[in-house]
């Protein structure tokens, strides 16, 4: 990997946080867009922020944003950025939520940056290589062991985003310990640092995964979709974390009410 392309991502981080954090806490409308999503300024300047960097240093490169969409769609190297992945814990005062960078080659997600900016937590990671943290309340990357999934702490962030597979994922969560609701892109910041074993959501489009699979890898674990593929962008929407790769095969089973 480019140290070049690694040193934007990370600038990239520092100008979107730069944006969000005077607005967090603030008094700020927010809008909804068309799939009743909400959608506020800090989200829209934060992605525009980030769109002029690239610009500026990586001209050729695709951009994909939730935000204002794709743009170069030809190159090989494709931007997905989320500058909010969590508006709703935003919007609320809650620092559940983060920014969301990764980068493609040739669709497959080759970096990946999680960015918590009100509460100074980054994880940054670049493929086959070890996840980076860097926070204000310490932490040690790497996913936990986890023999089973009677053992194992699962997360989602809401039942809504589960429609009509909630009883797939009612099916997992009778076999797992327990099952906490909320954290976006946050509750795989701590699945990579070993606080939560498995995440399983719907819904979620390329901005929300792009940059969460090579920190997850990165950390020991695995990111898949409900059938344990490969996340690409002709998947479906559903996705499938496990911190002890072992995992993986139970809950894909319990996924399927095998």
């Amino acid at each position: 990997m480019d140290p070049h392309l690694v040193d934007l991502a990370e600038a990239l981080a520092d100008a979107a946080g730069g944006v969000i954090r005077p607005y967090f806490r603030a008094a700020l409308a927010a809008e909804l867009k068309a799939d009743l999503s909400p959608v506020t300024r800090a989200d829209r300047e934060a992605e525009r922020v980030m769109r002029a960097l690239i610009a500026r240093h990586q001209p050729s490169h695709g951009i994909l944003g939730e935000e204002f969409g794709l743009e170069n769609a030809d190159s090989p190297w494709r931007w997905v950025l989320d500058p909010i992945d969590g508006t709703r814990a935003f919007i609320t005062g809650r620092p559940l939520f983060g920014t969301l960078i990764g980068l493609l080659h040739e669709g497959v997600p080759v970096l990946g940056v999680i960015d918590q900016p009100v509460t100074g937590e980054r994880w940054s990671a670049v493929r086959g290589v070890k996840t980076r943290f860097v926070g204000n309340f310490g932490g040690v990357v790497g996913t936990r062991a986890c023999g089973s999934l009677a053992e194992a702490e699962l997360s989602a962030t809401s039942p809504a985003m589960l429609g009509a597979a909630l009883p797939r994922f009612e099916r997992l969560a009778g076999l797992a310990r327990r099952t906490c609701w909320g954290g976006d892109c946050y509750a795989y910041g701590l699945l990579a640092l070993g606080q939560i074993d498995i995440i399983a959501e719907r819904d979620l489009k390329p901005w929300d995964w792009a940059a969460l699979v090579p920190v997850v890898e990165g950390a020991g674990g695995r990111l898949t979709d409900w059938d344990g593929r490969a996340l690409t962008l002709e998947s479906g929407g559903d996705a499938l974390a496990v911190g002890d790769p072992g995992l993986l095969g139970a809950a894909v089973e319990a996924l399927r009410g095998v």
